[in-house]
Order: C-alpha cells, then structure tokens, then sequence
C-alpha cells in the first residue's frame, strides 16, 4: 500500500470532482474580477498605495507561516524602492528581508516569463542569501541532494517524533521537476486559478530544496493567480488568509499527500480560503484606501505629529469614543494641547464633535473625511 501520493502509479496525474469546485471556482473568478474592476477606477496614487499594503501584508505573513517574522516598515520600505514608488520614512531592510521581497515581486512582476531551474535556484538563494537556515548551512540554488538523509517533516520531542511527511527521494528530483516546470510552462485549458492549487501542491510534495519549500510554493501559487488574473497588480494576499488558518492549511496538506489522486478536497479547501482571502481583502482595502483619500483631500493641511498619528488610529478603526483624555494619553501630551490639536482639526473639518451627553465631549472624523 502507498504511503504517500507520489508514491501512486498515477502520479502526477490528478483528478477531481469537478461538481464539488465549479461552483465555489465561479465566485472566487467573480471577486477577483469585481476587485480588480474597483482598483482600476481609481487614480494611480490610490493604486499604488493599495498594491504597497497589499505586498507587504502578504510578504509578512507567508514567513510568518514559517515563523519567520520580518519588520513591516524594512519589508514596505524594500518593495517600494524597487517598484518607485514614493513613501515617505524609507528604512534600510536586512538582506534576508531584501531576498524574499525580490523573490516575490519577481513572481508577480513577471508573472508571464516562464518557470525554469535557475529562476528557482535563484529564488531560494534570494531566500538564504548567508547559505544557512538558522545556525544550519544548507544547499543554495540546487535541489536537495539527499547527502542529510531523507526529506521529513517532524514535530515532537526528541526521540518521540511523529513523521507527518517524507519527500520523494533527491535522486528523483532532476526528472520530477523537470516535470513540474514543463507543466507550468505549458498552456492548457485547465482554469488559471485551478492550475495555481494544483502548482501548490505539486512543488510542496515534491519538496525540492532543503528549506524554504513553503514559501516557495506559496510564490508560485501567487506566480500563477496573476496569471489568472493578467496582472502584475496584485491587491489581495492568500498568504495572510493561509496564516489565519495555519493549522487547517497544514492538516489538509498532509492528508492529502497521504492520499489517492483524487484531491477534489485540496482544490475546495484552496478555493475557499482564497474566497475568504478576497473577502478580508476589500475590507482591508477600504481602510487603505480611506487613508489613502484622506491625505490625498487634506495634502495641503499642515498636521503636526500629534495629529497625524491620532488620525491614523481613527482612520484604521478607533476602539470607543475619542475624548481629550483620550488624546493626551496617547499621544503623550497635556489636555490643553491635545485641545487645541482637536481644535485645528474642527476648523479644518477634519473633525467634529459629537452629540453626547454627559462631562466628555468626543469627536470623530467628519463625514467629508
């Protein structure tokens, strides 16, 4: 009996229950569309803004994932140097945070250059640019060569480790990727965003380098979705979704390599997640976009730092009513002062105040914001 799926006399040959996917694939088709439609109605700053967040956040969390936590400012500060677009406060980022930033807008940048060995190798040598994996020095730009024994996926304590998963063996590498590549590379009738599951699950099977697999096939699934999508913009992230429901991600990924071909269960639970993915995204979107309108309408306003990080907080989703206690302790200053910051702000109708009862006034963003 088989133990895991590559071990199959079909494999690679998937299958699946169509009737179980078209459906939920339709939706996820639709939102892709409607998000898509929104974004190009707005003007270029607007855009711009909205592709920074949303490469950050999705940047973030597919290390995040790996539990690998990478600074928010280095990881925006990285993508916008190499995509031109101006934001103030530009920090420099560590090399490793450069690498994987390179290797994603790769990906998604050039989402229509072909797959091949040395795009990869180049990939997870962007990964690992010191040659090591924590204290560890492994192969960089290669495939696995066995020379460390075999492939598995632990966890547990010393001496009571449980064995989720054991990749195929590095001999079958060169051939087996060769497979893969080719598949990538080549046009067929299969759905875009089908092909982007099946890419998925294929490489992380296969499990072709030494580390960083999981990012790796979570890049060529983001590789794939702008090819479903035609575009290089990319406004929503499956990895923050995926980071969400980590455990679920995990379990449903060893189930299904411990199984037959037929992984119509793998393509629902991709497709649902990437719906959810959609769904977080035009929320996440609407803050941005939000900050984004506001400093576009009040450009001319001169704010002092005060102000602008109190308004940041409102604009994010401000917790309760805002008061000038409120104000003071958080932007650590007087009452006086946190006073005349919200006043500014009303005779620039920025702010209002509210109709409560009761000692403490409180104020919120006007209706024009």
């Amino acid at each position: 009996m088989n133990k895991y799926i590559y071990q199959n006399k079909d494999w690679p040959r998937f299958y699946w229950d169509n009737e179980r996917v078209i459906s939920l694939l339709a939706t996820v088709r639709n939102k892709q569309g409607r998000l898509l439609g929104n974004m190009e109605a707005l003007g270029f700053q607007l855009r711009s803004e909205a592709l920074l967040h949303s490469l950050t956040v999705n940047i973030i969390k597919t290390s995040e994932i790996e539990g690998d936590i990478l600074h928010p400012d280095q990881v925006r500060s990285s993508i916008a140097r190499r995509l031109g677009i101006d934001i103030a406060g530009l920090v420099p980022a560590e090399r490793h945070v450069d690498g994987v930033v390179e290797m994603m807008l790769d990906a998604t940048q050039k989402f229509n250059e072909p797959i091949t060995d040395d795009r990869l190798f180049g990939w997870h040598a962007a990964l690992f640019p010191t040659g090591r994996s924590g204290m560890h020095k492994i192969t960089t730009g290669n495939w696995r060569d066995g020379s460390k024994g075999p492939m598995q996926v632990v966890s547990g304590i010393f001496g009571k480790e449980k064995i989720h998963f054991e990749a195929p063996d590095a001999a079958l590498l060169p051939s087996a990727m060769q497979q893969f590549i080719e598949w990538m590379n080549t046009t067929t009738s299969l759905d875009p965003v089908i092909k982007a599951a099946v890419a998925h699950l294929w490489f992380i099977t296969l499990h072709p380098f030494e580390d960083g697999n999981g990012r790796i096939a979570r890049t060529i699934a983001d590789l794939q979705l702008a090819r479903a999508d035609g575009s290089s913009q990319r406004f929503y992230s499956m990895s923050a979704q995926i980071q969400l429901e980590r455990k679920d991600y995990y379990d449903m990924l060893e189930s299904t390599q411990k199984g037959d071909m037929d992984i119509t269960s793998w393509l629902h639970w991709f497709l649902s997640c990437l719906d959810r993915s959609l769904t977080l995204t035009e929320q996440l979107l609407n803050k941005v976009l939000r900050k984004a309108r506001f400093r576009e309408k009040f450009e001319g306003q001169p704010l002092n730092q005060r102000q602008n990080l109190m308004l940041n907080k409102l604009l994010d989703g401000f917790e309760g009513k805002l008061t000038t206690s409120k104000w003071a302790k958080m932007a650590k200053c007087s009452q006086d002062t946190a006073l005349r910051d919200i006043q500014e702000l009303i005779n620039s109708g920025i702010l209002l105040k509210e109709d409560t009862a009761g000692r403490n006034t409180s104020y919120a963003l006007s209706g024009q914001v």
